[in-house]
């Protein structure tokens, strides 16, 4: 492990994409575009688990270090690491960009003269965006890699979207998301320039750890950092973008977006340890907006008649949940958090490709045009039943132990909030079990539905998976919470300590 630890694996997992993006691009023509990118993906995902072995899960520090210089004139390097917060977020990704390729495995070609290799292309480029995003140790790339998912987001969006208002969509996200940058831009700026204090100016996130921001620096700085991460969290009301993309996206590009969840990552790699005294004083924002999403996701999914709707406000409520586990500033706390941010990945981005499968057959996933859906296509039903049953957090499913931890949390730090929470898990239960008796049981009424063909080989083995792991880390989580709890452990005592 220590030779393989040597590696710049990093790198390597970083520049895989890049690369397979470039070939897919050039050979761009079915079926060599989708092979390469499925090749591609596969490797990005091998490497990503080549990580996982080579990790320490004793040391609590950064580890697989890979640094050069880059704009040297200001002090900014590339420089990429990963601890426990982000390692496993590392697979969770590849994983899912393994799903959304072989969700878009027949792409049209009307959208785009360049499709599939286009589409393809831009599913590589927004993975190593994303990975980019966990392992970015400097805040100037981390910042270029937040940004630069936009890009590519916005042509899957408005080139290969459902539906008429898919450029709106594209087009509303790509600005709402931009503007958001400018806070966070300006929140990081603020955060160097005020710890330099007259000194040379450090961008990388193990000096301005080391280095303790003036007290009166870190409201501005924490408020800012909130405003441009929850953005993308996102916090109600700065969530308006999502109900207009789940529903204008292609099914597998709004699993990688409600699935993965950067804004998320970014509070606990950036906003809080940066600016402890802030966070912890300001603990309350953090449990308020926690709870709002909570009670307005879960109220606002009732009231939908989609199921990709319902899956985004359902997500919105779930994020409300992490954001109350935050404010507890505990290890159990995080260890929830980060367990549910993994279970997101698997749950939500599980569920959505699993409409993308179901998009394509029936052209719909408006409940009015579904019903008797168990009947033509079982196992799509029974992997869409296990998803949705993780996000709800049934016990023996990896949404089980980090709410159950979040909750415990959250009843000793902020016991209304924590009620409310208990609350907003009815709400969401309700909010996915009427639906799915609706659009899978019942009469069958659309001939689509009747004649559906249920899952192919390959998309029974995307969806395997995730399904796998949701049962294994439900029935058994210490291993994932053992990996954790050391980078946890020295998270919450960085912020005791000041």
């Amino acid at each position: 492990m220590a030779e393989l630890a040597a590696w710049p694996l990093l790198s390597i997992l970083l520049a895989l994409p890049v690369a397979g993006a470039l070939l897919t691009a050039l050979l761009r023509r079915a079926p060599w575009a989708q092979w390469i990118a499925l090749g591609t993906a596969t490797m990005t995902l091998l490497c990503a688990l080549l990580i996982v072995a080579a990790f320490d899960r004793a040391d609590p520090d950064f580890q697989l270090l890979d640094s050069a210089d880059w704009v040297s004139g200001l002090g900014v390097r590339y420089l990429v690491g990963v601890d426990g917060l982000s390692l496993l977020f590392l697979p969770a990704t590849a994983l899912l960009f393994c799903g959304a390729i072989v969700a878009g495995w027949r792409v049209r070609a009307a959208a785009s003269p360049l499709a599939p290799g286009l589409y393809f292309a831009l599913l590589l480029l927004l993975e190593a965006a994303t990975l980019g995003v966990f392992c970015a140790l400097d805040s100037i790339l981390f910042f270029f890699c937040w940004e630069f998912t936009l890009l590519p987001l916005y042509f899957l969006v408005s080139l290969w979207g459902t539906g008429a208002g898919r450029q709106a969509a594209a087009v509303r996200y790509f600005l709402v998301m931009l503007a958001g940058g400018v806070p966070l831009l300006f929140g990081l700026l603020a955060l160097v320039f005020g710890q330099a204090a007259g000194g040379a100016l450090a961008f990388d996130l193990p000096t301005l750890l080391a280095t303790p921001l003036p007290e009166s620096t870190q409201y501005l700085v924490f408020l800012l950092l909130l405003v441009g991460f929850g953005v993308k969290v996102p916090l109600v009301p700065l969530h308006t973008w999502l109900p207009s993309l789940a529903m204008g996206a292609p099914a597998a590009v709004t699993a990688l977006l409600v699935g993965l969840k950067l804004g998320a990552y970014g509070l606990i790699r950036f906003a809080i340890p940066l600016a402890p005294i802030a966070a912890r004083d300001l603990h309350w924002l953090l449990a308020g907006f926690g709870t709002v999403a909570i009670l307005y996701g879960g109220v606002a999914a009732l009231a939908q008649s989609n199921l990709r709707s319902i899956l985004a406000y359902a997500s919105l409520a779930h994020v409300g949940l992490v954001l109350l586990g935050l404010a507890a500033f505990s290890v159990s706390a995080l260890q929830g958090v980060l367990l549910q941010l993994l279970n997101f990945s698997l749950s939500a981005g599980g569920s959505f490709l699993a409409l993308a499968f179901l998009q394509r057959r029936t052209a719909s996933t408006d409940i009015s045009q579904l019903g008797g859906l168990l009947r033509s296509m079982p196992v799509l039903s029974g992997f869409f039943l296990l998803f949705g049953l993780a996000g709800i957090g049934l016990p023996g499913t990896s949404g089980f132990p980090g709410e159950l931890l979040i909750i415990v949390a959250a009843l000793h730090s902020h016991t209304g909030a924590g009620l409310a929470a208990l609350f907003g898990m009815v709400l969401a239960a309700a909010g996915f079990l009427a639906p799915f008796r609706q659009a899978f049981f019942g009469p069958t009424c659309n001939p689509d539905v009747a004649d559906a063909d249920d899952l192919l080989p390959r998309e029974v083995a995307v969806l395997l998976v995730p399904g796998l792991l949701i049962l294994a880390i439900g029935v058994y989580p210490l291993p994932v919470l053992e990996l954790i709890r050391p980078a946890a452990e020295a998270w919450v005592a960085a912020l005791a300590g000041l």
